[in-house]
């Protein structure tokens, strides 16, 4: 921890001596852009445009294109509005000095108001579709959040629903629903990670593989998923993506907590931008300096172009990959006994994913029609030797691939009367695997051996219809989804898996709305279930009669607008599980898994378990409270599934209770400050089973204990909180831009408990052999926690 304090001491001097530092005056740049209908790509003549929050207005021109000029640096939003049209107000985009940015500005019609009543601009907006459980988040709030250190995952455990954990992961945790039950979108491609080291078959991993010099906004789904987005539970993930600047080359550099990244964005000639980054971690110095006794090393890009052919036409083309390379750190110097016992039974995990993808779209006279297609690819490698002895024979060795290919096509239709989306989509996947590995099952060592090959065909269809009735005040929305594949007769019927979602939304004053949504949604099980195999190279959970995971969401609110600046948002929810894969080994649902690195789901399971998640949310947002940018998120949730006893009882995410209090200001001069505490419930643990677990043999097939599956989930840790703060100073010079930044997190040193551990070492570290009976260890007891002070600089460049 010496080196730690000392590096934090360190930042504070260098960020005291910029604190003094005389300010470059700040520099001013252009905007321009083009206002056009969202449903046919037709330009909106004569609409204005101003600067939010000024005076300073354009109006735009026959092609419809505007400008603005000599504009202050620093983050801006635009308001549009004409006759005819819903006002927009934009998200947030940054002003370089002496640059232009481009912006598009879609609009959608709506029927003209006779009586006169007047539309405000307000900085939230609602979807027909998803009228509640929908968040959405600009840059700006990205780029600054405290403790969030520019990682999607840790910025999305300010909203309401979503957990988070102490230790060194990015566990998408939402409304009480597993790690596996979430789906991510990159301008409408799916990605199958969100995160480097990902657990296949979860979301997990310790440090997001998103760029965020990439995003524009994002939305987020904890319920009230729209149709065209399937084989999701908890919660649905849109990533939009900012376009290439059309006029010249600019770019963009950060070092950052874990990593140095490049961003280039520029044009392709006369009708192509493209947008390209490269992320290099030195993450692999920041655990050895905190003295954990595993190294990754992460390597990333992305890659967007758009081609706009002409008015009707265009299309975008993604790219997303990393190298996630891993090695334990055997050469610690005189190791705890924490160290040694992670040594001692942590595989090596190696990853190489990408994915990528083209967007079509072709506009039409009211409508448009979306065509995408994309292929991505996993692989994931896994080893351990005894007590990392590459002289012996290894004791797990694990080799997998996930490829999908990918079809969908979608038609948006939005009238004056109703707005229409439907489609279908194709795909063809292909999973393989190679196991070894021994394990304790069924109360006897065994040794897992088996190849496996899959193909799988899968294919779906949806729709979904909204419509505003009572001058605007009612709006409803019908959506249904069907979806199917070959593995096996019962999957391969659409109809078993129908899958209708209802929403209402009914405004009971100017200010107060009161919304509500239902549905049933499905996800297929993991590859790693597929796959299965046993030693007879037999597909067990398709003799199981496996099945798709459903789910029944019931969820209501009130949503209140204080002012355009300030709201808050109460609903309840309830969601119900049916057919959940069932551990047949451990005679508990797997959903409670998946928080650990490697895979999930590779074991023989039946489609029998139920669960239920069930709570309330408290959301406020204010965006100036004297000043102030204020968040504040309470959950309340209970999380149970049933075990082999039928009774319900807590799963993992059963964390109770989950506050977020963010705050964040701009203090002038282009300083900023911000600082966010969170407080997440304790949750429920399975403690080991000493029997088993103090068996030599069986120890040593795994390095560690096995948990006590008849006592599961009963126990439970600590309450932890964790206050993080940040510090940025921009500095806009003639052409370009310098931000330096301060995180914080966990600047109160708060030690959260983790998981009792258990050693087969003594207190001198040698190996604790039972005396009187020399077939089984001596396990000891080590209490663990987490909780380092990690103070990160980091330092963007953008020209």
């Amino acid at each position: 921890m010496n080196k730690i304090y000392q590096l934090y001491f360190s930042i504070i001097s260098v960020l005291l001596i910029v604190l003094f530092a005389e300010s470059a005056n700040a520099q001013n740049g252009n905007i321009k852009g083009r206002i056009y209908n969202a449903k046919n790509n037709e330009p909106i003549p004569f609409v204005n445009i101003i600067i939010n929050g000024t005076n300073i207005g354009v109006s735009s021109d026959i092609d419809g294109k505007f400008e603005f000029t000599n504009v202050k640096s620093g983050y801006v939003k635009l308001a549009a509005s004409t006759v005819g049209f819903e006002r927009i107000l934009t998200t947030e985009f940054m002003i370089i000095s002496g640059k232009t940015k481009y912006i598009d500005i879609p609009m959608h019609e709506i029927a003209i108001n006779l009586a006169g009543v007047e539309i405000r601009n307000t900085t939230f907006r609602r979807d027909e579709d998803s009228p509640l459980s929908m968040k959405s988040i600009g840059i700006a709030e990205i780029e600054k959040s405290p403790g969030g250190n520019r990682d999607i995952s840790k910025v999305l455990q300010s909203l309401p629903g979503v957990a988070s954990t102490p230790a060194f992961r990015n566990d998408v945790i939402v409304r009480g629903g597993g790690s596996s039950e979430n789906r991510f979108y990159l301008d409408g491609i799916e990605i199958p990670n969100l995160n480097h080291f990902a657990t296949q078959g979860a979301s997990g991993g310790p440090v997001g593989i998103v760029n965020v010099d990439f995003i524009r906004e994002i939305e987020f789904y904890s319920g009230a998923f729209p149709a065209n987005k399937g084989n999701a539970l908890s919660s649905v993930l849109d990533m939009y993506l900012i376009d290439g600047n059309p006029d010249k080359l600019k770019f963009k550099g950060s070092v950052g907590a874990s990593d140095l990244a490049l961003t280039f964005d520029g044009p392709i000639g006369k009708k192509t931008s493209f947008v390209f980054s490269a992320r290099r971690s030195y993450l692999q110095f920041l655990f050895s300096a905190i003295g954990l006794p595993f190294l990754p090393t992460y390597n990333d890009f992305q890659w967007k172009s758009k081609t706009k052919f002409d008015l009707k036409n265009e299309l975008t083309i993604i790219g997303i990959g990393a190298i996630d390379q891993f090695k334990l750190n055997t050469g610690i110097k005189n190791p705890d006994e924490r160290q040694k016992y992670i040594l001692g039974y942590l595989p090596v995990f190696e990853q190489w994913n990408y994915a990528i993808g083209g967007v079509y779209k072709h506009y039409r006279t009211n409508s448009y029609d979306t065509y995408v297609f994309s292929r991505n690819m996993l692989r994931n490698t896994s080893y351990k030797y005894p007590n990392n002895d590459e002289s012996k024979s290894k004791i797990l060795n694990y080799t997998s691939d996930e490829i999908e290919n990918k079809f969908r096509f979608e038609r948006n239709k939005h009238t004056l009367d109703y707005k229409l989306n439907f489609g279908i989509g194709l795909e063809y996947n292909r999973y393989t695997n190679s196991t070894f590995q021994k394990i304790f099952a069924r109360d006897s060592l065994t040794t897992i051996d088996y190849n496996s090959k899959l193909d799988l065909f899968v294919w779906n269809a949806f729709g979904q219809i909204s419509k505003s009735f009572l001058a605007d005040r009612l709006t409803l929305s019908l959506g249904i989804r069907m979806d199917a594949n070959n593995f096996d007769k019962e999957m391969s019927n659409l109809l078993n898996q129908f899958s209708p979602r209802f929403s209402v939304s009914y405004n009971l004053t100017e200010k107060l709305s009161l919304n509500a949504n239902t549905g049933r949604y499905y996800q297929r099980p993991t590859y790693t279930t597929l796959g299965f195999r046993n030693n007879k190279e037999e597909l067990v959970n398709k003799q199981n009669n496996i099945t798709y995971i459903a789910v029944d969401h019931f969820v209501t609110g009130l949503d209140y607008l204080f002012t355009e600046k300030s709201k808050i948002t109460l609903e309840g929810f309830y969601k119900r599980y049916h057919y959940y894969p069932f551990s047949v080994n451990d005679s508990v649902s797997i959903a409670s898994k998946g928080a650990d690195y490697g895979t999930f789901g590779d074991e023989e399971v039946t489609s029998t378990s139920e669960g239920r998640a069930y709570g309330f949310e408290v959301y406020y947002r204010n965006i100036d409270l004297k000043g102030f940018n204020v968040i504040l998120s309470y959950t309340f949730v209970r999380s149970e599934f049933k075990e082999k006893t039928h009774q319900f009882i807590p799963s993992a995410w059963d964390n109770k209770h989950i506050l977020n209090i963010t705050l964040k200001k701009d203090i002038g001069r282009n300083w900023d400050i911000g600082a966010k505490w969170r407080f997440v419930g304790g949750a429920p643990f399975t403690p080991i089973d000493f029997v088993k677990s103090s068996n030599r043999e069986i120890w040593d097939s795994k390095g560690r204990g096995y948990l006590n599956y008849n006592a599961y989930n009963s126990e439970r840790l600590n309450d932890f909180n964790q206050l993080d703060v940040r510090v940025d100073k921009q500095y806009f010079f003639k052409k370009w831009s310098l931000n330096f930044y301060l995180d914080i997190q966990n600047l109160l040193a708060y030690k959260s408990e983790q998981q009792p551990i258990y050693s087969n070492l003594d207190i001198n570290g040698n190996i604790a052999v039972d005396p009187n009976d020399n077939t089984k260890y001596v396990l000891r007891k080590i209490t663990d926690y987490s909780g380092n002070v990690l103070p990160t600089i980091g330092i963007i460049v953008e020209f």
